[in-house]
C-alpha cells in the first residue's frame, strides 16, 4: 500500500484554455483549498473518495479520473475547447469547426457563469484535481497531452456541453450525414418493486452498453462521500458527476431513448438570403477561425464565414448540397450536471422527483428504485413542442421557409411518458419506445404527440427484457442476477422450429448437417456452443440491417401483440436457401460451420484473452455484445456490456457489479483488463461500500 500526500501548485488560470481567469492559489496544500480528504483505492482500481466538503469530493474525483484515465480524459478537454487541430493536427479539423460553428466554446463560458456559486467551486475543484495529478505524476501523462494543462472549470463545462448537446443529441454525423446515427449506444435497465421481489425489497439494474475502445463514452467507477452525499456508481470520463448511481436509500440509471432534441430546417435561398413567411431575410454572418498544427509544428489559421438564420447556424448537407439551419433544444438549460448531482444527493422519491422536474438533462430514459419501494420509468429529455408531425417527420429536414415549423417551447416533466409504481411491480427499458415500460402495457401512444416516440417496432432484446421480468410472480436477488446474464436469443426461439419444419425432406447434405447442428444448439451464445455462429450468420441474412429488417417474417411487429411479433417465415423455401448461403459464409468467416462460439468470440484486452459469451442484441439477446470483424483469427467486442450494477435495497444493502474493460485506460495499468474474468464467467464483484470492507481490500491511499 502506497501513501501519498499531495502538495500542489494550483493554477486555475486558463493557460491554453477557452477562458482565462486569475490564479487563485499557489504552492498551497489541497487541504486548505478543498477542505481535505482522502482517496482509498481498492484492489480493482475503484476510488472511494472521502472529503470534508462538496468541492473536496469533486477535487478527489478529478484526481482519480486523471489517475485512471489521464491521457484519455485530458485529451477530451482539449477537444472540447475546439482546439484539437491546434494541438494535434488536421485530423481534428472537422470536429473543431463543428463545435466553433455551433458556439460551443463561447456558450460554455456563459454556462459556467450561470452555475450556482457552489457548482462553480465544484467544477474548479474537479479541474484542479486533474491538474494536481498531472503535476504530481508528470511521467504518467503523455507530453503531447499534458501541454494543454492546466484545466479550468470552464473546460469541464465545455466537455459536458459538447458531450450532451453535440454528441448525444446533435452530433455532426447525425445532423449532416445520417439521422439514424446513434453514437450513444444502447442499454438495459430494470427496476423491481417490493411486490415483485422475493425479499420485499426493491431492486435496480444499471446496464449501459457503450464502446469498449477508450473514448469520450468510456465509463469510470467511483464512490463519492462528502457532507450530504454518499453515492456509488459510474459516469463517462470527463464528467464530474455520476450518471449511474445509488446511495443507501435510492438508485437511478439511464438508457438511450428516441428523443429528437434538434430540428434541421431546409432553407429556400433567394437573393443572397432565405425565404421565411414570404419574405427574403438576410443571413447573419460572422467570421470565425481555428488553428491547425502543421507537419513542421507551425500553426496555420483557418478562417470561415458562419451564416445563421432565425432557426440557427447554417450547414450544407454533403450529399445533396442542401443548406439547412440547425436548432438544438436545451441551449438555454445549462444545468445537466446540477440535475445529476441533485439526483445523487436525494434520499427519497420527493427529492429525486424535484430534481427530475428541472428537466436539464437533454435526453435518456431514467429508471429509478428506492428503499421505500417506489420505482419509476421516465422518458426524459428536452423535447421541442410541435403542432403536428411524427418522429420520422421531425428527424428529417423540415421546411425552413415558414414559421409553422419554428418551435419556441419544450415539453415539461408532466408532459413526458412515465410509469410510477405500476401494479405489475416492475419497469424496464432496453432502448425501446416508452409503451412497454411495464407489462401489462400501461402507456398508450395515442395519449402523446406522435413525435414523442414511434409506436414501434419493439426490439426482440426489449421483448426478452419484459419476458425475463414477467417470467415468475417473484424474483429473488439471485434470480435478478441470473436473468441479467441470460444469453438466449429470442429470435432463435421464434424462428428455428419453423426453419426445421421448412427443411424437412431436404436432401442437400449441407442443409441436413446445418439443421442437425442447429437442433443440438440450446439458443444460447455460450463459449462451447457449436451452432451459435451459424445461426448468427443466417439471422443476419434473414433480417438485414443489423438484424432489424422484418421483410422476411410472416408476421411483422404489432403493438397489439408486442411480445410475440415479429414471427414466422414469410417464405419457408427462401429461408432454407438462406441457410445454404449461411453455411458457405460461416465457413468463409470462421473456417468451419461448427466452430465453438468461444473459439472465435473473445474477451481480449492486453494479455487477458478469454472465451466469450453474449451476442448481438437485435437477435433478442439481453446480454448484449456487438462483435467487431474477424482479426487474427478472433473477434472482440465493439460495444455492449460495460458498467453493470445490481442493487437490492435491503439491510444491509446488497450491491454487485462489474466494469467489463476495467477502471483504467492508462498504459501499463493492471486495471485495464482485471475484470474480464467476471465477464467471461458471468459473475460479479461485490461492490464495497462499507469503509471497513474497503480498507480490507485496499491497494493505496491518496491524501489531499
Amino acid at each position: 500500500m502506497k501513501n501519498m500526500t499531495l502538495w500542489l501548485g494550483l493554477t486555475l488560470a486558463g493557460v491554453g484554455g477557452i477562458a482565462a481567469s486569475t490564479p487563485v492559489v499557489a504552492q498551497q496544500a489541497a487541504k486548505t483549498a478543498f477542505g481535505g480528504g482522502e482517496i482509498l483505492w481498492d484492489s480493482y482500481g475503484v476510488p472511494h473518495i472521502y472529503a470534508k466538503t462538496e468541492e473536496g469530493a469533486f477535487y478527489g474525483f478529478g484526481y482519480a479520473q486523471a489517475q485512471g484515465h489521464g491521457n484519455l480524459v485530458i485529451r477530451l478537454f482539449g477537444e472540447a475547447r475546439a482546439k484539437a487541430a491546434e494541438y494535434w493536427g488536421e485530423k481534428y479539423e472537422e470536429q473543431d469547426r463543428w463545435l466553433i460553428a455551433n458556439d460551443v466554446p463561447a456558450r460554455s463560458v456563459t454556462w459556467y457563469k450561470a452555475q450556482t456559486p457552489q457548482m462553480r467551486k465544484n467544477l474548479d475543484a474537479f479541474a484542479a484535481g486533474i491538474n494536481a495529478y498531472a503535476k504530481a505524476h508528470p511521467d504518467k501523462i503523455d507530453p503531447d497531452i499534458s501541454k494543454i494543462l492546466p484545466l479550468t472549470g470552464v473546460d469541464i463545462m465545455a466537455h459536458t456541453h459538447r458531450l450532451m448537446n453535440y454528441v448525444y443529441v446533435a452530433s455532426d454525423r447525425k445532423v449532416l450525414k445520417d439521422p439514424s446515427t446513434n453514437l450513444a449506444g444502447g442499454s438495459n435497465a430494470w427496476a423491481v418493486a417490493p411486490s415483485r421481489s422475493a425479499s420485499g425489497k426493491a431492486m435496480l439494474l444499471a446496464n449501459p452498453h457503450l464502446p469498449w475502445a477508450p473514448s469520450q463514452l468510456t465509463y469510470f467507477e467511483a464512490h463519492l462521500n462528502a457532507p450530504g452525499m454518499s453515492l456509488y456508481g459510474a459516469t463517462q470520463v470527463g464528467l464530474p458527476v455520476l450518471r449511474f448511481g445509488f446511495n443507501n436509500e435510492l438508485g437511478f440509471t439511464n438508457t438511450v431513448n428516441t428523443m429528437q432534441g434538434f430540428t434541421s430546417y431546409q432553407l429556400t435561398l433567394k437573393d443572397n438570403g432565405y425565404l421565411f413567411d414570404g419574405k427574403v431575410l438576410p443571413f447573419k454572418s460572422e467570421v470565425k477561425s481555428y488553428k491547425v498544427k502543421q507537419a513542421d509544428g507551425s500553426l496555420k489559421t483557418v478562417s470561415f464565414t458562419q451564416r445563421s438564420t432565425l432557426q440557427g447556424p447554417v450547414f450544407e448537407l454533403p450529399d445533396s448540397k442542401t443548406e439547412i439551419a440547425l436548432k438544438v433544444a436545451g441551449l438555454d438549460r445549462p444545468g445537466a450536471l446540477q440535475q445529476y448531482l441533485d439526483m445523487g444527493k436525494a434520499t427519497n422519491w420527493a427529492q429525486f422527483e424535484t430534481a427530475l422536474k428541472t428537466m436539464q438533462v437533454p435526453m435518456f430514459n431514467i429508471i429509478y428504485a428506492d428503499r421505500a419501494g417506489h420505482i419509476l420509468y421516465l422518458d426524459n429529455g428536452i423535447l421541442p413542442k410541435h403542432s403536428s408531425g411524427d418522429l420520422a417527420y421531425w428527424s428529417a429536414p423540415v421546411p425552413g421557409d415558414t414559421s409553422k415549423t419554428l418551435w419556441k417551447d419544450v415539453h415539461s416533466y408532466e408532459d413526458m411518458p412515465k410509469v410510477v409504481d405500476p401494479k405489475s411491480g416492475f419497469v424496464q427499458n432496453a432502448n425501446d419506445q416508452p409503451w412497454l415500460a411495464t407489462w401489462p402495457r400501461q402507456l398508450d401512444p395515442k395519449a402523446f404527440p406522435a413525435y414523442v416516440a414511434p409506436e414501434g417496432p419493439m426490439s426482440q432484446r426489449a421483448q426478452l427484457s419484459v419476458k425475463l421480468m414477467d417470467a415468475t410472480p417473484k424474483l429473488s436477488f439471485d434470480d435478478f442476477i441470473q436473468r441479467k446474464v441470460e444469453t438466449r436469443a429470442l429470435m432463435a426461439d421464434r424462428l428455428l422450429p419453423e426453419l426445421f419444419k421448412a427443411a424437412e425432406g431436404n436432401t442437400d447434405p449441407e442443409i441436413v448437417n446445418a439443421i442437425a447442428l442447429l437442433k443440438q444448439w440450446d439458443h444460447r451464445f455460450e463459449p462451447e456452443a457449436r451452432g451459435a455462429l451459424l445461426f448468427e450468420t443466417w439471422a443476419g441474412i434473414f433480417a438485414p440491417k443489423n438484424f432489424t429488417d422484418q421483410s422476411n417474417y410472416a408476421v411483422k411487429w404489432t403493438l397489439s401483440d408486442p411480445l410475440e411479433t415479429p414471427r414466422g417465415l414469410g417464405n419457408p423455401a427462401s429461408a432454407v436457401a438462406m441457410l445454404k448461403q449461411a453455411v458457405a459464409k460461416t465457413k468463409t468467416l470462421y473456417g468451419a460451420v461448427d466452430r465453438p462460439y468461444g473459439d472465435v468470440s473473445r474477451f481480449h484486452i492486453g494479455d487477458v484473452n478469454l472465451p466469450a459469451n453474449g451476442g448481438f442484441g437485435n437477435t433478442g439477446v439481453f446480454r448484449t455484445i456487438t462483435w467487431g470483424p474477424m482479426k487474427d483469427g478472433q473477434r472482440t467486442p465493439v460495444h455492449g456490456e460495460t458498467w453493470v450494477s445490481m442493487v437490492e435495497f435491503g439491510t444491509p444493502l446488497k450491491a454487485v457489479g462489474v466494469m467489463s474493460y476495467g477502471n483504467s485506460s492508462q498504459p501499463g495499468s493492471k486495471h485495464n483488463s482485471d475484470q474480464l474474468k467476471y465477464v467471461a464467467s458471468k459473475t460479479f464483484r461485490k461492490l464495497w461500500i462499507d469503509r471497513k470492507e474497503i480498507e480490507q481490500n485496499l491497494e493505496e491511499t491518496t491524501k489531499f
